[in-house]
Order: C-alpha cells, then sequence, then structure tokens
C-alpha cells in the first residue's frame, strides 16, 4: 500500500522530512478494524512527532485524523462491519493514517457523518474529541441542557480545536463564548464559528477580556503559547473558575497565581484513552457518533479551510510547513491516492 512516512526528523524544508513509500497492508485482528482511506487531515501533533521522535531510519507514518471504508474487520469487532463509512482520530502509540490502509481500534470509530464529503469529514475528528473532553469531561461544563450563566474564553479560537470549542460552546452550552484572534480573516473565521465576542490576543489579554466582560469569566481554554498569556488568566477570571491546557507551554508556567482565587488546572490529551486503555475508552467512539448526528441536524459544521490536494509527500510537507509557521486558520485536509 502507498503511504507517506519519515525516517529521520528533518526540517519540514528539507524534501527528505516526509517521504512517499509503499508499506504491506496491515490485517485486521482483535477488535481492530481495517479502514480504506480516504481523506486525512494534518494536525500540529503531526509536526511535534515528526520533530521530537527519531524513527532511527525506519518507516514511521504520522496522522491522526481520518475518514474512509472499513475493508476488513478483527474477529471481535461488534460495532462495524465491512462496507461501513467511518471517521476516527486514531492512537498515537500506533502506526499513523497517512496511508491507503490503516488500522485502528473499533472503540475510538464513530460512524461518518452522512451529509458530509470525505474531505470535510476528515477535518473534524480529533479537534472535536480534544475541545469536548476538555470542556466536558475535563473541566465539567454542563452541556444539553442550560447551566448557570456563565462565561467562556477560547485562547486561539481560529485553530482546529479552537474552531470546534468555540461551536460546541455556542450551539450546546448557554455559555457566552469569547474567543481571541488577532488578524482581520482569524476575526472573521472565529465569528463566523459563532463567538458572542472575539478581543485580540496580540494586546494584553486581561483588558481585551475584561472590556467585554467586566466581571470575569469563569472558564478559559488555554489552546496555545500559554506562557505568554497564563498571567492575564488570574486577573481575568472569576474566582473558583477553572483552566484548561492542551498545548505544551515553551516555557515554565508559575500555577502559584492560580492560588488566591482558588482556580483549579485541567489537562487534555485526546490520546490518554486510547494510549492507556481506559475503561472508557470507548466513549471516544461514542462521542463521534454524537457529533455526527450534531453534524447531520445541522448543528455543527466542518472546520475545513483548505484541501491541498491528494495524500502525497509533497502535499504533506506543505501542510506541515503551514501549521509551523503558526498562521493556520481551521484545518488543512488532503484526499485520495
Amino acid at each position: 500500500m502507498k503511504a507517506v512516512a519519515y525516517r529521520e526528523s528533518l526540517p519540514i524544508d528539507d524534501a527528505a522530512s516526509l517521504l512517499d513509500v509503499v508499506l504491506p497492508t496491515p490485517d485486521a485482528t482483535g477488535r481492530d478494524i481495517l479502514v480504506k482511506v480516504e481523506a486525512i487531515s494534518v494536525n500540529p501533533v503531526d509536526t511535534k512527532v515528526r520533530q521530537r521522535v527519531d524513527p532511527r531510519g525506519a518507516d514511521k507514518v504520522l496522522g491522526w485524523d481520518a475518514v474512509g471504508t472499513v475493508a476488513a474487520v478483527g474477529p471481535e469487532v461488534r460495532r462495524f462491519k465491512v462496507g461501513d463509512a467511518v471517521w476516527y482520530a486514531g492512537d498515537r502509540d500506533r502506526a499513523g493514517a497517512n496511508a491507503e490502509y490503516h488500522l485502528v481500534d473499533e472503540r475510538i470509530v464513530g460512524r461518518k457523518p452522512s451529509t458530509l464529503g470525505a474531505a470535510a469529514a476528515a477535518a473534524m475528528p480529533l479537534t472535536t474529541i480534544t475541545a469536548w473532553e476538555l470542556m466536558f469531561d475535563r473541566l465539567g461544563i454542563p452541556h444539553g441542557t442550560p447551566g448557570k450563566p456563565a462565561t467562556l474564553l477560547v485562547v486561539g479560537a481560529a485553530g482546529g480545536v479552537g474552531s470546534m470549542a468555540v461551536q460546541l460552546a455556542r450551539r450546546m452550552t448557554g455559555l457566552t463564548v469569547i474567543g481571541t484572534a488577532s488578524r482581520p480573516e482569524t476575526r472573521a473565521w472565529v465569528e463566523a464559528m459563532g463567538a458572542h465576542h472575539v478581543v485580540d490576543h496580540a494586546k494584553p489579554l486581561d483588558g481585551e477580556v475584561l472590556a467585554v466582560a467586566p466581571g470575569g469569566v469563569d472558564y478559559v481554554l488555554s489552546l496555545t503559547k500559554t506562557e505568554q498569556h497564563f498571567a492575564a488568566f488570574p486577573k481575568l477570571m472569576k474566582p473558583q473558575g477553572k483552566v484548561g491546557l492542551i498545548d505544551d507551554p515553551a516555557e515554565l508556567i508559575d500555577i502559584r497565581l492560580l492560588k488566591a482565587k482558588s482556580i483549579s488546572l485541567h489537562w487534555e490529551s485526546m490520546f490518554t484513552r486510547s494510549g492507556f486503555h481506559t475503561d472508557d475508552m470507548g466513549e471516544q467512539g461514542h462521542l463521534l457518533d454524537e457529533v455526527a448526528n450534531l453534524v447531520d441536524a445541522g448543528v455543527i459544521r466542518s472546520t475545513l479551510r483548505e484541501n491541498l490536494g491528494t495524500i502525497n509527500a509533497a502535499n504533506v510537507r506543505r501542510a506541515h510547513q503551514i501549521l509551523e509557521s503558526g498562521t493556520a486558520i481551521g484545518k488543512l485536509v488532503l484526499e485520495g491516492f
């Protein structure tokens, strides 16, 4: 089968940083399904693994967002059958989905929304799971039925996770949603996702937020550059608020700043459940099924921003370059081999 892989950690402008390769097609065993991949998206985690994990000459395949059709099932599979259209974000401890065929545990797979094409659907799984788990599982934000009036700040709202977080918060909660963006095109995108207010994270964040929420915010989703904004969080938050992080701060952050207001800190990694085979690992599959229903009902929209073409090394390299530039809006996808 065709695949895109890397053999050593190289700068993305090096032609050898990602390669077109041919690998054996894997077999489905146990609870695995073999998916014929139709579309993928590229996420910041792809660039981080490529930069930090040296495969020492072996072909390492990246990719943690995929849409496709079930081509084979293991003997213990119960949720899917051959021919089913599926979407998922995969498992970081296994080979990635930048390949014609991909093995994935059925528990972290959902049905593909019937109203979306493969490319539009591929933009969503990883960022949706991350935003959902961060808000509803980690921070405990009520959803489905209105909770008490509260305000959410999404730092980096134009990115993949931010785009989904804004939508989920606006459509599934009673929260007032404040997103951050610093360019006209990113502000427009965040407004289109449903934010009530958009503020500029290139300016002092506490002043920007308190100008639209004088009483402060209850929840903060810090999705990027946490080290730059962390000191502002206690100033712009209400007592007993909650902060959720997904990034890897480039510098140490002083959590003592949160103590006076009893603000709690929460981390989210969507790979925790699959990586540790938690008892509730199957919640990700059910989550994706629920989101597929929301998409098909017109409640949630795809965050696809740009389709970069077929799945090959040159196009995946281009996606990595855009992500490493820090200018990406929404999601980048590739479709077909």
